[in-house]
């Protein structure tokens, strides 16, 4: 049943990469968001079936609000094409129920309730395959988005992320204001060098990948678990302290690249100011993930143990496949990717 549910949300996304009309786009948004609905609420307990309700109705309205701006834009311009959307009121309308969807503030509050409920590896497809679909569709219409607005909900998702990872203590709500937190910085250039953007969002999947398949490796779920993670798989937590810290943007590491190309082009924008406020909103997310790291890496618990490894971890193949190349890439990629 897994393969069928992964295998419509593959679908929905392709359909919508390869959409030209609004109608074939918002088919696709469908079938991504009723196919992962089993997949949120597979473990059969109250919590789960929360966040599936939960994430059934934020992606319904989102849905009904995209189904509504399109409907004006054709009623205006007397096409459905995605990339002609020329007036205010439909690509306004276009932009909030696109960023509802990926959960960027201010309509994030979903994210962290919805990652909570469910599994890790469901979590990240949440956090990472179910956020292509509309950065697809707001890339497509990036030039008719309005600026202003957009930098509006970059720089508060940025600081709503950063202020609500801080307080913490469950590691998926923590990596969903992370999520917000990044959404933010993709919005930030997304009307002036979309491009950026892209590589931006690319690169949070690239990080986030490794983290999530890590932490359900070693069944992680609080920063509790994180004070003995050194003692099931010492690599694990190197690992992981690395991806952390490449997910905070601290050079010379992978999570540096992206951060540092969307302030140049700010600057470049002369949005110093908006630069500057952004940089300090990062130093809000630092917090959170130099505390992840420091219970990871630095922090020995007092315990009973006599033996210092109490177990090996049996490492699944396909997981591992799936993790080592994307945890090298996060941690030591950016010498080839910014010389």
């Amino acid at each position: 049943a897994t393969i069928y549910m992964l295998t419509g949300i593959s679908i929905g996304t392709i359909m919508i990469t390869s959409s030209n009309s609004w109608m074939l786009a918002w088919l696709g948004l469908e079938l991504n968001s009723f196919a992962i609905l089993p997949l949120i609420s597979k473990t059969k307990h109250p919590r789960s079936i929360e966040a599936a309700t939960k994430y059934f109705l934020t992606q319904s309205t989102a849905s009904c609000l995209i189904l509504f701006a399109s409907t004006i834009n054709a009623w205006q311009t007397g096409t459905w094409t995605i990339t002609q959307m020329p007036d205010k009121l439909p690509s306004t309308l276009m932009l909030i129920a696109l960023t509802m969807k990926m959960g960027a503030a201010p309509m994030h509050l979903w994210l962290p309730e919805v990652m909570q409920g469910t599994t890790l590896l469901t979590s990240l497809l949440i956090s990472t395959w179910q956020k292509i679909a509309p950065m697809v569709l707001i890339f497509t219409t990036s030039n008719h988005l309005p600026s202003n607005i957009t930098l509006m909900m970059g720089l508060l998702s940025t600081y709503l992320g950063g202020w609500g990872g801080m307080n913490q203590t469950h590691l998926r709500k923590m990596m969903a204001f992370s999520s917000i937190a990044n959404m933010g910085w993709t919005l930030m250039t997304l009307t002036s060098e979309p491009k950026v953007s892209m590589i931006n969002i690319m690169t949070y999947m690239l990080l986030t990948t490794p983290t999530f398949i890590l932490l359900a490796q070693t069944s992680t779920k609080t920063l509790q678990d994180m004070t003995t993670m050194w003692t099931t798989s010492p690599t694990s937590s190197i690992t992981l302290t690395f991806l952390l810290l490449s997910m905070a943007g601290l050079p010379p590491l992978t999570g540096f690249m992206p951060k540092l190309l969307i302030l140049n082009e700010l600057i470049s924008q002369n949005m110093t100011a908006i630069s500057i406020a952004t940089t300090m909103a990062s130093l809000l997310s630092l917090i959170f993930y130099l505390r992840i790291s420091y219970l990871t890496s630095l922090l020995n618990t007092p315990s009973s143990s006599t033996s210092t490894t109490k177990w090996r971890q049996n490492m699944n193949n396909l997981k591992m496949t799936q993790m080592a190349p994307t945890a090298v890439m996060s941690t030591t990629a950016l010498p080839t990717l910014y010389p």
